[in-house]
């Protein structure tokens, strides 16, 4: 995920997610609650729960993110996409 970047809030009716941080620092939003995490973390993210992933820093993100089920027709956005908006899931 390119520094500076953004994806928007969101949820899965179904899906859980699992994110695993590889390199640099991902900074999440799940049920409005904001926290950092580094290399060699994970985020649990459950059904329902709205979330978002950024990179603030100046650096890119390197994250591996399994859904299950497959979330790609899951996904209800909570906010309009933006210039500055991108889904990881779609690459």
């Amino acid at each position: 995920m390119p520094a500076g970047s953004k994806e928007i809030l969101h949820y899965h009716k179904k899906s859980v997610q699992f994110f695993y941080i590889l390199a640099g620092e991902a900074t999440f939003e799940i049920e409005a609650e904001i926290f950092k995490a580094g290399a060699n973390t994970g985020s649990f993210i459950k059904p329902g729960e709205q979330h978002k992933i950024s990179n603030n820093s100046d650096k890119d993100l390197e994250f591996i993110v399994v859904s299950s089920p497959p979330s790609h027709s899951d996904r209800i956005d909570l906010q309009e996409a933006g210039s500055e908006t991108r889904n990881p899931e779609e690459g």
